[in-house]
């Protein structure tokens, strides 16, 4: 397994991370099962966030910590400040409220990473930044990030912190993956585009994409004729994504493993430090996203997986 280094985090962060938006009470043993595979592949760092289950997922993965007495290996990445039947919930109070209850679910007293789960644009970057490092001061938060915000504000948040002696966001979490999104998968979802690309490229921000394998567009299930998943159609299905398609499967074949794994390798091999989300949920998923990991690929096949140059030599 292989590691970035994210600022304030102060552990080593897995380029896999595991997903955990399927925890919940009834299911703890799968969700343990899971978790042990993990680790013993190398990985450390878990996703979570205080929506998730109902608040199920945080506190399975702190009954998983306790039982197992290894929260001192685990990087936690949680999200709060989702917003909800009201409205947005990017202000200081949510994120201190929203915070509080992930850690006691948890059972831990810091999280090594936190992320704003939601933008809203009309909240100034000042009054969520100021509150944020509140946090950061009091040792509940390591480094903290965003999710789902545009590349426009995470710069502009980024140089109010350095223009006033606070620490910045030094992650993000959108979604980046081979199969580009015709839509928001779910409201106020943010999909990397060329411009974000360039922007990290740039600063080099480590990006922790979630949906990194495009919710199982590439594993051969999905045809153009097949529309029995409305979200993926809605999101996925177009002429590119079915040309991306055809191409990871040509590129697979010469590499002599599966399209999901190029795709995977796809959001793992960019030009900037990138982890992926997974969504294993079995010892063949886990195994397959392992060796998804390990391959490498050319700035030249990045290109054409993508659309952007002619077939690469070798392929």
């Amino acid at each position: 397994m292989e590691y970035i280094e994210i600022a304030g985090a102060g552990k080593p962060v897995s380029r896999l991370i595991k997903g955990t938006d399927y925890f919940v009470h009834d299911a703890y043993d799968k969700a343990a099962t899971n978790m042990d595979a993990f680790l013993s592949i190398g990985g450390n760092t878990v996703d979570t966030a205080h929506i998730y289950c109902g608040g199920e997922s945080e506190e399975v993965l702190g009954r998983y910590m306790k039982e197992r007495g290894n929260r001192d290996q685990i990087v936690i990445l949680t999200k709060g400040a989702h917003h909800d039947q009201n409205g947005p919930r990017v202000n200081a109070d949510a994120i201190r409220s929203d915070l509080l209850e992930s850690l006691e679910r948890l059972q831990t007293d810091h999280v090594e990473m936190y992320a704003l789960h939601r933008d809203d644009p009309n909240t100034p970057v000042s009054v969520i930044l100021e509150a944020l490092n509140e946090h950061i001061d009091s040792g509940k938060i390591g480094a903290i990030g965003a999710s789902n915000w545009t590349w426009q504000r995470l710069e502009e948040a980024n140089a109010y912190a350095a223009a006033n002696g606070l620490k910045g966001f030094t992650f993000s979490s959108p979604n980046l993956s081979l199969a580009k999104a015709n839509e928001p998968f779910w409201e106020g979802c943010v999909s990397a585009d060329a411009e974000t690309l360039a922007w990290h490229d740039q600063t080099k921000l480590p990006l922790l994409s979630w949906s990194s394998q495009a919710r199982g567009f590439f594993t051969g299930r999905f045809t153009p004729e097949v529309r029995d998943n409305e979200d993926l159609v809605r999101v996925f299905y177009s002429d590119g994504n079915w040309e991306r398609l055809r191409r990871a499967e040509q590129l697979a074949n010469s590499k002599k493993t599966t399209p999901i794994q190029i795709a995977l390798a796809y959001v793992l091999n960019q030009t900037f430090p990138t982890c992926a989300l997974i969504g294993a949920q079995n010892q063949a998923e886990l195994l397959s996203c392992d060796e998804g990991s390990r391959i490498t690929l050319t700035p030249a096949e990045i290109a054409w997986l993508d659309l952007g140059s002619n077939v690469p030599a070798g392929i």
